[in-house]
This record gives C-alpha cells, sequence and structure tokens, in this order.
C-alpha cells in the first residue's frame, strides 16, 4: 500500500502576530496549533508524512514553518509565500528553493482585491521561477477565480499547479454550476492536479457526506483519481469537523474506487506531484 499523505495542514503560533485573517471570532481555532497537535491524529489515521501549507503572507513564516520541517521528519514538504510583485521575486523564490522542504509556493489569491492580479504581466518572472525550480504553484482561488487560472496556466503551461481545496466551491449555496463547468475545462485543458480538502468548511456545521457528494464526484470525474490529493485541512477543519470525521467521510465519498485509485489519492497523488519521498 502507498503511503498514506496529508497533503494540506497548517501550524500556527498567535504570537508570531502575520496571521491577519486570524481572529477571536474563529473560536476554536484561535489558538496555537502545532506538531505536538497533530501527531496523534496522523498516527491514528495510519498518515506518515504532511504538506505543511502557508497561513500567513509573509517570507518570515516560510521559514517558520522550514525550521519545524527541519524538527519533524513528518513533515515531508512546505508550501510557502513569496511577495510575487517584488522586482527581485525570481531572486527570492530561488533562495526559498535551496531548501529542498519548500515544495510549493501559495500566494493568497483569494483575498486579493484585484480578481485579475495572477495575470499582471509583471509577475510572470515569478511564475517562470517556480518552474525553473521545479517548484508547485499552489492556487489559492475562488469559483471567480478559474477563468483567469486557466488564463495563466495556458500562458505558463510547464508550471505544476495543485488547485487547493477545489476551488471552494459554494456548497452551502448549492450554487455549483459555474463552478462545475470551469473545473471540468481546467481538468480537461490543463495537467492541475485538484485538493481534495477543505470540502467540510464549505458545506459548514451542518454537512453530510451527501452534501458533499456531488463536488466530490464532480472533481472524480474530471481530473480522475490520478489528479486528487487528498488533504486535512487541519486544523481550519475543526470549525465544521474534526480530523476523524473528515477522514471517514473521504473513505466513503471513494468507496467505489478501486484500492489502487484510493492509494493514490490518499498518497501517491502527493507524493508524485510535490516529489516528496517514495520510499513506501
Amino acid at each position: 500500500m502507498t503511503r498514506r499523505i496529508d497533503a494540506h495542514q497548517y501550524f500556527w503560533r498567535l504570537l508570531r502576530g502575520d496571521y491577519g485573517w486570524l481572529r477571536p471570532g474563529l473560536g476554536p481555532i484561535h489558538r496555537n496549533f502545532m506538531p505536538e497537535d497533530l501527531e496523534p491524529l496522523l498516527r491514528k489515521a495510519g498518515i506518515s508524512g504532511t504538506v505543511l501549507v502557508q497561513a500567513a503572507p509573509t517570507e518570515a513564516e516560510t521559514h517558520f514553518m522550514l525550521s519545524l520541517a527541519r524538527d519533524h521528519a513528518f513533515i515531508e514538504g512546505v508550501v510557502g509565500w513569496v511577495d510575487f510583485e517584488a522586482a527581485d521575486a525570481p531572486a527570492r523564490i530561488a533562495r526559498l528553493a535551496a531548501d529542498p522542504k519548500l515544495r510549493g509556493l501559495r500566494p493568497m489569491i483569494q483575498d486579493l482585491p484585484d480578481d485579475d492580479w495572477m495575470l499582471r504581466p509583471e509577475l510572470d518572472a515569478a511564475f517562470r521561477a517556480l518552474i525553473q525550480h521545479g517548484i508547485v504553484f499552489d492556487a489559492l482561488v475562488l469559483p471567480r477565480h478559474l477563468a483567469n487560472l486557466s488564463e495563466l496556466l495556458a500562458r505558463h503551461p510547464g508550471m505544476a499547479t495543485i488547485i487547493d481545496h477545489c476551488a471552494k466551491p459554494a456548497i452551502a449555496a448549492a450554487d455549483l454550476a459555474g463552478w462545475g463547468g470551469d473545473m471540468r475545462r481546467l481538468a480537461a485543458e490543463t495537467d492541475a492536479y485538484c485538493k481534495l480538502s477543505g470540502l467540510v468548511t464549505e458545506a459548514g456545521a451542518g454537512w453530510s457526506v451527501e452534501t458533499l457528494r456531488p463536488c466530490v464526484e464532480l472533481v472524480l470525474d474530471s481530473f480522475g483519481p490520478d489528479r486528487l490529493i487528498w488533504g486535512s485541512d487541519w486544523p481550519v477543519c475543526l470549525l465544521a469537523a474534526d480530523y476523524a470525521s473528515w477522514l471517514e467521510a473521504t473513505h466513503v465519498l471513494l468507496r467505489d474506487c478501486t484500492e489502487g485509485e484510493r492509494d493514490a489519492i490518499l498518497g501517491g497523488n502527493a507524493i508524485r506531484a510535490y516529489g516528496l519521498r517514495n520510499d513506501g
């Protein structure tokens, strides 16, 4: 059996002070979350490694994550942040890429006021640097960004890309038509992967396997089992579900897949897409 990987989790220490979105109103997640909090959950779930993802738009947080990865072997990859708008963005990317645990970079596109930001010509050098250094572009986008993401990937066809959280479909509002068409187009026209993560949060506290099923079936049909990557979105998922509940829902939703297809979604695809160690 392929090693199990949680390809999307976070750690944060509130006193760092660069998590602008992480306010007291977020209740259960407005506290420190560190490796010792996650390790028991991973052991219980049989998950051997993770990809740690940025939660703050600062290079300082990226270095904080890389230091955690050096101290905790289960953190097999880090998706960090860099200022793509900086004149020296390619040099910054090169410096970060020198750390073998740096496997991806993620601008926080969902929070930017300009929906066309990713298409700015002055960012092309940064995207080319990702390709040059073999770094994954984690696309933190919303449904309204998908047409632009399609255009961006046509402009940079060699850029390894993973769409985070299935592009956050409006599950709670049951508004999936436009999102579904754009995701099918992206799947057909690009080599992008899609993360099977974040869906319980989009569905809200009243989520069920059945409310998630239309989204999961669409991305499974569109991207196929070889381009879906499972992630917990922990601890953000705690706004709607605990770690074990989301993992159990995933097993139910993937029940019709073959064992090999489940192995791919729950580990193999992350190993391949992020270039993680492949020893299982």
